[in-house]
């Protein structure tokens, strides 16, 4: 007992997950390479993992460890992000530039984290230059425990579905383009699972189903630009899970899905055996661009017919889709408790911050920005300076209001944008989009209660419309033209997060901040330590580590 102690103690000395010892444990070891790919017909550089393109799929269970050891065999700085990942106490393995140094060429990281308390679909992607416009990206599901039910029966299996636009040209030219200030215009093609389906002729199916059977597809959105549309042939998509929640159980025909949004559906396989397409196309452009992909009863014996479901018309239809979408407040999560014991609409709003987004030429080069100010990231991590106790040789909290000036779309301020949320506050965020595209945010280290999407202006009487019972809890929101979208949130996970635009363009050029959430504490009940493999870049690299956190 005592040596268990000791054990323990030095764990927690040394900076390590405090994690229950029943939680099991997955490895993997991922070598990122350049390969050529032509997912269009045209051949390219493209990132692959294990010289897989999209990369490997992870299927982990609620609380499951997951250590996935990195190297980085591109000729560039590299880093991942898991896309909707809490990462409770743990911003250290965000994968993001504010949080950690990128790993260098020929280098590996290995990442340390826990699902915890979540179930639900998600991605990883790059975050670090282009990367990914050219691959690196996957799928990451997070199963319940056997213990938790589950408001639906078992499905037969279990599918995923990486659906996004793609550019034929390379990452680095793309790079080159928004760099020079050029924006980078229309996608050339949409994918389903990095392949470019034309129906036309006999394909090889994606999936398969057997008659009378019911399946699970976890959809996401892992694009660079355009919000799709997904549907099958014949076949209704029953919604049961969106970005880790239980939803009620409404049937669509086609679902929208934005970048960054994942979502799950059950189909079941009762038609007329043979084969059928599952569509993506763009939504809201002017040339809509359309890939598809086959799903084959086990006993067909006909071709997929030939005439594609319709896409809807217009972003109105996708705001009645939005108000559809409500939170199943009996269901358990990942908890056994249910999802509605959690009563956010009672709760008190300590801060209001807009957001609000715009677009400027500085010195004749585009820049994306939030509130006026576009976000540079320096080359010291914004986490990494604020646990060495340098953040005011680094950065400054607060550069941003937490209501945009009238100026803020005639300046552009360039410097990292980061904003300072007390710890454990209620905080209210109003994204106003005065543009003519669609905006999708995202926020790393939580999720949020998406209470309202509307047209116009946001005023403070706009509360009376807000959903303040059964909101879906996620991680990502979509923001029409001319429209403004409020999401509601417990800043209660310790850590520098990110909140981005997930359009790739966008976030590469400015449009994302930084949440610093501090507990006065600096206890290890609030945050984990610096890991002991961190990689260390920028002016703290030859600094003495921090004396450690403590319980």
């Amino acid at each position: 007992m005592g040596g268990g102690m000791l054990l323990l103690l030095s764990c927690l000395s040394a900076g390590a997950m405090m994690v229950g010892a029943e939680d099991p444990y997955l490895f993997f070891t991922w070598n990122v390479t350049y390969g050529i790919i032509a997912p269009l017909g045209i051949p390219q550089q493209g990132i692959l993992i294990n010289g897989q393109f999209p990369g490997p799929n992870i299927n982990s269970t609620t609380n499951n460890n997951i250590v996935v050891n990195v190297f980085n065999n591109l000729d560039e700085p590299f880093l991942l992000t898991w896309n909707g990942i809490q990462q409770r106490k743990n911003s250290w393995q965000d994968g993001t530039l504010g949080a950690s140094c990128p790993i260098p060429p020929g280098q590996n990281y290995t990442y340390r984290f826990q699902v915890k308390d979540q179930i639900g679909s998600y991605s990883y992607y790059p975050t670090t230059a282009m990367h990914r416009a050219a691959g690196g990206f996957g799928g990451l599901r997070v199963n319940s425990r056997l213990l938790i039910p589950v408001p639906y029966a078992d499905p037969e299996d279990d599918y995923t579905v990486l659906i996004g636009d793609w550019y034929s040209k390379s990452h680095t030219t793309l790079q080159k383009f928004l760099d020079s200030g050029r924006a980078l215009g229309r996608p050339d093609g949409v994918l389903i699972n990095g392949k470019s389906g034309k129906s036309k002729g006999r394909e090889e199916p994606l999936f398969t189903m057997k008659p009378g059977k019911t399946y699970k597809y976890r959809i996401c959105n892992v694009g660079l630009k355009n919000t799709l549309n997904f549907r099958i042939q014949g076949h209704p998509m029953k919604l049961v899970e969106m970005e880790g929640s239980h939803t009620i159980q409404n049937s669509y025909d086609s679902l929208d899905v934005h970048v960054g949004q994942c979502l799950a559906v059950l189909v079941t396989a009762d038609k007329e055996p043979k084969d059928y397409y599952m569509v993506a196309s763009t939504r809201y452009t002017k040339t809509v661009l359309t890939t598809t992909a086959v799903i084959s009863y086990t006993n067909g014996k006909g071709p997929a017919s030939p005439v594609l479901p319709e896409a809807p018309v217009g972003w109105a239809w996708t705001l009645n889709q939005f108000r559809s979408f409500r939170w199943n407040l009996t269901a358990s999560a990942a908890r056994p408790n249910p999802q509605g014991s959690y009563h956010y609409g009672q709760i008190n709003i300590t801060r209001t911050i807009k957001l609000v987004n715009s677009a400027r030429r500085e010195g004749g080069k585009l820049r994306y920005a939030i509130n006026g100010v576009s976000h540079t990231n320096p080359a010291t991590p914004l986490k990494l300076a604020e646990y060495y106790g340098i953040a005011d040789k680094i950065f400054k909290y607060e550069t941003m209001s937490d209501d945009a000036p009238a100026t803020a779309s005639d300046k552009i301020t360039l410097e990292p944008n980061v904003a300072n949320v007390t710890f454990r506050t209620f905080v209210e965020i109003i994204f106003e989009n005065h543009e003519k595209s669609i905006q999708s945010w995202h926020l790393d280290g939580y999720s949020f209660f998406a209470v309202a999407v509307e047209p116009g202006r946001w005023t403070p009487e706009k509360r009376k419309n807000y959903n303040l019972l059964d909101a879906v809890s996620r991680h990502t929101v979509q923001v029409f033209p001319k429209s403004w979208a409020a999401i509601m949130l417990t800043f209660d996970n310790a850590g520098m997060w990110n909140l981005r635009s997930e359009l790739a363009e966008r976030h590469y050029l400015g449009q994302e901040l930084y949440i610093s959430v501090l507990s006065p504490e600096r206890s290890l009940r609030d945050e984990y330590n610096i890991p002991d493999n961190a990689l260390l870049c920028g002016i703290i690299k030859d600094l003495p580590k921090p004396p450690p956190y403590t319980i």
